[in-house]
C-alpha cells in the first residue's frame, strides 16, 4: 500500500492463496486514501476508513478508531495510507505467523501466515528501491515477497488498485484483478501490460476525434506492439494509420487482424465515415 507523492497517485497490491483476494482486501478512494485489511479480514475496514479519511481524520486516528470498535482486532492486519502520506499499520498479536509489517516513507508492507519472516521488509526494500509508475513499483514488492518463499499455503489470486490524485470516487487509474490462477503475478503482470496498451489506444481515440491523425497512429501501433496478441488493437491500430496516410501498413493490420477473427470485417462494413474516415479506402484495398 502505497502513495506516489510525485504523483498523488494512491495504490493497494496484494497476493493470496485465497479465492479473490481483491475485493475483500484492496481499497483507495481518489484524492483521500488507501486501506489493506488482511488476515481475519473485514472489509468493512477499507470504505470505513476511507469515510473518515474524507472527513479530514488522519490515517493513525482513523485506523484507531476502527480498532477501538472492534473486538477481533487482535486477528486483524490492516493498513491506512492518507494523501498526506501519513502510514498507520496494525498487525494484531494472533495473526498466523509468520506475521508483521514494514512501514516507511509514503509506504507500508504487511503480511501474515509467510514462509519466512523476512517478507514483510523485503517488500518495502523492493518498493523504495524501484522506479517507475506506481503500478510497477507494488508488483515489484509483492514479487519480492515471493522472493522470499511468499504465502506458506501458496498462491491463488492477486490483485491491483490504483486511484489518481482526485477525482471522482469511482475513478480508477488501474483496478485488475486475478481471481483463481496458478501463478496470479505473472497474470497480473500480464493484465498492467495489456491495460496500459488499452489506454494508449484509448488516448489514440481521443486524438483522432480532435483530428490528430498522425499522432493517434502512433499511439495505436505502440497499443499494437505492447500487446501482439490483441486482434482488437491491431484492428484499430489499421485503421487508424490508414487515416494517418499510411493505407499500405493500416490495411496489413487490418488483414492480420481479419486472419484472427474473420468478423473484423462483418464489423468493418458497418462502420460509418464519420466513425472510420478510412474505413472505406480499406475496404476497397482489401477486396
Amino acid at each position: 500500500m502505497a502513495l506516489d507523492p510525485a504523483t498523488g497517485e494512491l495504490g493497494v497490491a496484494v497476493q493470496s492463496h485465497w479465492f479473490s483476494v481483491g475485493p475483500l482486501c484492496a481499497w483507495a478512494r481518489a484524492g483521500i486514501g488507501a486501506v489493506a485489511t488482511q488476515s481475519v479480514v473485514e472489509p468493512a475496514y477499507g470504505p470505513n476508513a476511507l469515510d473518515r479519511l474524507a472527513d479530514g481524520v488522519n490515517a493513525k486516528q482513523a485506523l484507531g478508531e476502527l480498532l477501538a470498535a472492534d473486538s477481533l482486532q487482535s486477528v486483524r492486519q490492516v493498513a491506512v495510507i492518507g494523501v498526506d502520506g501519513m502510514v498507520s499499520t496494525h498487525t494484531g498479536k494472533d495473526c498466523i505467523d509468520h506475521a508483521g509489517h514494514v512501514s516507511g516513507d509514503h509506504h507500508s508492507c504487511q503480511a501474515n501466515m509467510m514462509a519466512r519472516d523476512t517478507v514483510p521488509q523485503a517488500m518495502s526494500d523492493a518498493f523504495v528501491s524501484s522506479t517507475g509508475a506506481l503500478q510497477d513499483r507494488l508488483l515489484e514488492a509483492l514479487e519480492a515477497a515471493e522472493g522470499q518463499g511468499g504465502d506458506v499455503r501458496g498462491r491463488q489470486s492477486a490483485a491491483m488498485v490504483v486511484v489518481p490524485a482526485e477525482g471522482e470516487p469511482w475513478r480508477r487509474t488501474v483496478d485488475l484483478r486475478v481471481e483463481d490462477h496458478d501463478a496470479p503475478l505473472q497474470e497480473l503482470r500480464r493484465l498492467i501490460t495489456l491495460q496500459r496498451a488499452y489506454d494508449l489506444a484509448g488516448a489514440g481515440d481521443e486524438l483522432l476525434a480532435a483530428g490528430r491523425t498522425d499522432e493517434a497512429g502512433e499511439l495505436y501501433t505502440r497499443a499494437a506492439q505492447l500487446a501482439p496478441n490483441s486482434d482488437e488493437l491491431l484492428f484499430w491500430s489499421g485503421l487508424a494509420r490508414a487515416q494517418a496516410g499510411d493505407l499500405q501498413a493500416g490495411v496489413e493490420a487490418v488483414r492480420r487482424a481479419a486472419e484472427e477473427n474473420p468478423n473484423w470485417l462483418v464489423l468493418l462494413d458497418r462502420l460509418s465515415p464519420e466513425f472510420a474516415p478510412a474505413g472505406e479506402a480499406v475496404r476497397q484495398a482489401l477486396r
